[in-house]
């Protein structure tokens, strides 16, 4: 397995913290060449110094997704240090939430920009030296949010169903190039710092819903797309349940995801509103891991496969009943 890794340039936006972070250790053990990237540049030389000693080539690249001069740069950069671009990883991403109209319109702006447009502007990058290849990997990060909306957290929904389409209709184009694969990951919540980072407008102390899984597996499935690029990949057996509860019975995921939200804000503590690492870095909780609890359980698994099941069958019988109903006024 290493050695189908060894001396890859893989190019990793938002490496500097949780999956990002996660997926650069994972890579380095295996010797890959890494381009590391993120507005922290103090950070990600740390990082890179500890990804040298495990024998790993890395070039540090400050860079804001959401400037494209950047990104294209980045993509030069790594051109240039070695001659090509096997993988570039599109992870780096934010979270802003509170209610809608609440909320500082910039707050949605940038969510969108960093979230759907540097991912856009990444792959932008990164094509024409793939074309010029005839090969590479564009690895996205997009999370079980491309399917299953989350309430107060409406422009992370927008920009992750909009991913979701966005990578469908690019992998349409490039069905002339068999070489080059696009491969999304749809991974369940996370224990990342990214919860510690985000722009709260709620009042309330933030915490990821469970199942929350180590951001190990989403390195894990970065590595396995670099070796076997599957169009879709859903990291953790709870994403592909969400997926299907949700191809089930939409209208009861929305309501129930949103009675769970609400009832939580109920219980929480209070907290300070903030902009979190919306329009700069921050220099706190730089780490692969943010110490959320709980994780998936082989009960919580239990419950989840459960509750998605009867989920499921409700919205099967609720579709089969319109479908009957519909022919019967017919």
């Amino acid at each position: 397995m290493g050695d189908q890794i060894m001396h890859k340039v893989v190019v990793i936006t938002g490496a500097s913290s949780g999956a990002g972070r996660a997926t650069t250790f994972e890579l380095a053990a295996h010797g890959a060449a890494l381009v590391l990237a993120s507005r922290n540049e103090a950070v990600l030389q740390e990082l890179a110094a500890e990804c040298r000693e495990i024998g790993s080539e890395v070039l540090v690249v400050q860079t804001d997704v959401t400037d494209h001069s950047a990104m294209r740069r980045l993509a030069e950069r790594a051109f240039e240090w070695k001659g090509r671009i096997d993988v570039w990883v599109n992870n780096a991403g934010v979270l802003a939430a509170g209610t809608f109209e609440e909320m500082p319109w910039e707050a949605h702006q940038k969510v969108i920009n960093t979230n759907l447009l540097g991912y856009m502007s990444g792959a932008y990058a990164v094509l024409p030296y793939f074309k010029r290849q005839g090969a590479g990997t564009l690895i996205n990060n997009i999370s079980i949010g491309g399917y299953v909306a989350v309430p107060f957290g409406g422009a992370y929904t927008a920009s992750k169903f909009a991913l979701r389409g966005f990578f469908e209709s690019l992998k349409g184009e490039l069905t002339d190039w068999p070489d080059i694969h696009v491969v999304d990951l749809f991974p369940a919540f996370l224990d990342t710092p990214g919860i510690q980072h985000a722009g709260n407008y709620t009042g309330k102390v933030l915490k990821p819903s469970p199942p929350v899984y180590d951001p190990k597996i989403v390195a894990h499935s970065v590595r396995d797309a670099i070796l076997r690029p599957a169009s879709t990949r859903y990291p953790g057996g709870a994403s592909l349940l969400f997926k299907i509860g949700h191809s089930l019975a939409p209208e009861w995921m929305t309501k129930i995801t949103g009675l769970l939200m609400k009832g939580y804000f109920r219980i929480a503590g209070p907290a300070e509103k903030t902009d979190g690492n919306l329009f700069r870095s921050v220099d706190f909780s730089m780490s692969t891991n943010g110490n959320s609890r709980p994780r998936l359980t082989p009960h919580t698994k239990r419950i989840l496969r459960i509750g998605l099941l009867t989920a499921g069958v409700v919205g099967l019988g609720i579709y089969l009943l319109s479908g009957r109903n519909a022919r019967t006024s017919s």
